[in-house]
C-alpha cells in the first residue's frame, strides 16, 4: 500500500520494448500508424464517444488497430478535458482497483499529468487501494499514453489497474467519474491470447458480438484479457442505451507475428445514440418535477402546473418518458408514452401525477402512500424502430436482453415491457411470454398481424429512506 505523493512521477516502463524510447522516432511511428488507420475504410463515428476499448501490445502487433481508434478521438479533441483508464493487472495479483500515488506519468513524449483529485475521491471507495506495485511494470496504461499525448489536447489521466473487482464495482467507478463533463472512459484489453489464427478469429467474433448486443455473460474468460473492465463498461452502457460499434478487429497473425499462436486485438467505439441523455443537473430538475407533480396531486387533482419555456432545450424540446413508483421496493405505480408529442418536463409531469393517480392496477394515491414512496424512477424513450420477424424465434434473436425495450401490438390490443423488465425475468422467452400476458394475447400465441417496435431508455431514480 501507498500514500499519494503528488510530486511522484512514474516513469516509462516499457519504452524501448512496447514502442520507441526514442521522441522523435516515437511521434513519427505515432502519426504513421494513424495515416494507416485513416487508410482504412469503415463508418467514421458522428459523435464523440463515451467510451472506448483499445489494445494495448506492441505498436508493432496492435499499434493501428489502436490507431482506428485514436484517429476518430482526435476529432473531438475538445469534448475531453481527462480520461478514465481501466486496465487488467498483468503483473500483480490483487484485490479490488488500484491507483498510483504519483502525480503524473513520463513518456519519450512529456508528462501526463495524473488526476489527483479524482485519485483522492476515488480512494474513499472501499474497492479502489492505492498500490504503486500493480503500476510499476504494468503496460497496459502506458502504451495508451503517447497517442493520447497526440490525439488529445492537454489532457490529464486517471489510471486504475483492475485486479479482483466485480461488474458493479468497476461500473461504480465509472458513474462517479463520468459525472464530470468531459471525461473519457477508455479499456485497455486485448482479446484473444495465443490461440492458432482461426481459432482466435472464431473466439474473437464471439466476444465483440457480445460486447456490442451488450451481454456481458457472453464474454468468456479467455474471451478478453480486460474482460473484468469490459463487463464494468456494460453495466453502464446498457444502463444508458449506448451503441457500440466494431472499428477494427485483427490479430498479431495479421501484423507482425506468426499465424500459429496469435493475439487478438479490436477497437470499439461506445456512443449515446443521440435520442437520450440529460445531464446529472437536468436529471435532478426532472425528478424534482415529478415528484412536486405528485405533491401537488395530493391536494389539487391534476398535475403540477408548468412553463416548458423555462427548463432549458433539452427538457422542453419534444419527449416521451416512464414515471415509475415504487412501495417497499415493490411497483406502486407506472405510467408513460410511447411517442415524444409535448415537452419532455411536461411529460414527465403528467405521467408522474398519473402514475399515482390514475394507474389501474392500483388504488389512487393518499398522502399515506405518498410519504411510503421509497423509489421515483424517471425512464426517458427513444424514438420507438419497427423490427420485423417470421416467429418468435427470430423476434427473440433480435432483441438485447437489458437493452431493449419491446412493444407488441396486434389489433386493438397493445402492450409494452420497459428495459428494466428483464432484469425480472430469466430469459427472452419469459419476457415475451409475460408481454403477451399483459397484451391480452394467448402465450405463443403467432399471427401475422402482429407488429413489434424496439426502443431503448435513459433511466434515473431518486429513492427515499423511509421507516418500516
Amino acid at each position: 500500500m501507498s500514500e499519494l505523493n503528488h510530486d511522484r512521477i512514474r516513469p516509462p516502463a516499457v519504452a524501448g520494448h512496447f514502442y520507441p524510447d526514442e521522441p522523435r522516432e516515437l511521434a513519427v511511428t505515432v502519426e504513421n500508424l494513424l495515416a494507416e488507420a485513416r487508410a482504412l475504410s469503415g463508418r467514421a463515428p458522428r459523435r464523440p464517444p463515451f467510451a472506448v476499448v483499445v489494445p494495448h501490445a506492441g505498436f508493432v502487433y496492435s499499434g493501428v488497430t489502436a490507431a482506428s481508434a485514436y484517429r476518430h478521438l482526435s476529432r473531438f479533441r475538445a469534448h475531453f478535458q481527462r480520461v478514465l483508464i481501466l486496465g487488467p493487472a498483468h503483473r500483480v495479483a490483487f484485490q479490488g482497483i488500484a491507483a498510483p500515488s504519483a502525480g503524473a506519468f513520463r513518456t519519450p513524449l512529456g508528462t501526463v499529468a495524473i488526476d489527483t483529485d479524482a485519485i483522492s475521491a476515488l480512494s474513499t471507495l472501499d474497492q479502489v487501494v492505492i498500490r504503486d506495485d500493480a503500476h510499476a511494470a504494468e503496460h497496459c496504461i502506458e502504451v495508451q499514453l503517447p497517442f493520447l499525448q497526440h490525439c488529445l489536447n492537454d489532457v490529464s489521466v486517471i489510471p486504475l489497474i483492475v485486479g479482483a473487482a466485480n461488474a458493479a464495482q468497476i461500473a461504480e467507478v465509472i458513474r462517479v467519474m463520468t459525472a464530470e463533463p468531459g471525461t473519457l472512459v477508455l479499456i485497455s484489453s486485448d482479446l484473444s491470447h495465443y490461440l492458432d489464427y482461426d481459432s482466435a478469429n472464431r473466439l474473437d467474433q464471439a466476444t465483440l458480438d457480445a460486447i456490442s448486443r451488450l451481454d456481458a455473460a457472453g464474454i468468456a474468460d479467455e474471451g478478453a484479457c480486460g474482460r473484468l473492465p469490459i463487463k464494468g463498461l456494460i453495466e453502464v452502457a446498457r444502463a444508458n442505451a449506448l451503441d457500440v460499434s466494431v472499428l477494427d478487429h485483427r490479430t498479431s497473425g495479421d501484423t507482425a507475428g506468426p499465424k500459429d499462436r496469435v493475439v487478438g486485438y479490436a477497437s470499439l467505439w461506445f456512443e449515446d445514440p443521440g435520442a437520450l441523455g440529460l445531464s446529472i443537473g437536468e436529471q435532478d430538475v426532472a425528478l424534482h418535477v415529478a415528484y412536486q407533480s405528485i405533491r401537488h396531486g395530493l391536494t389539487h387533482s391534476k398535475p403540477f402546473p408548468l412553463n416548458a419555456d423555462g427548463y432549458g432545450e433539452s427538457l422542453s424540446q419534444d419527449g416521451a418518458a416512464f414515471v415509475t413508483l415504487k412501495q417497499r421496493n415493490r411497483l406502486r405505480g407506472c405510467i408513460g408514452s410511447l411517442v415524444a408529442q409535448r415537452a419532455l418536463i411536461v411529460d414527465i409531469a403528467e405521467n408522474a401525477f398519473s402514475a399515482a393517480f390514475r394507474d389501474p392496477r392500483f388504488q389512487p394515491l393518499d398522502s399515506g402512500d405518498f410519504e411510503a414512496l421509497n423509489a421515483l424512477e424517471i425512464s426517458l424513450l427513444t424514438a420507438p424502430t419497427t423490427i420485423r420477424a417470421e416467429n418468435a424465434e427470430a423476434l427473440a434473436a433480435a432483441l438485447r436482453p437489458g437493452v431493449d425495450g419491446l412493444i407488441v401490438k396486434e389489433g386493438e390490443k397493445r402492450a409494452t415491457f420497459l428495459p428494466q423488465v428483464w432484469q425480472q425475468v430469466p430469459n427472452t422467452h419469459t419476457f415475451l411470454d409475460h408481454l403477451w400476458r399483459k397484451a391480452g394475447l394467448s402465450s405463443g400465441h403467432w399471427s401475422r398481424r402482429l407488429q413489434f417496435w424496439t426502443y431503448q431508455t435513459q433511466s434515473f431514480a431518486r429513492h427515499f429512506d423511509v421507516e418500516g
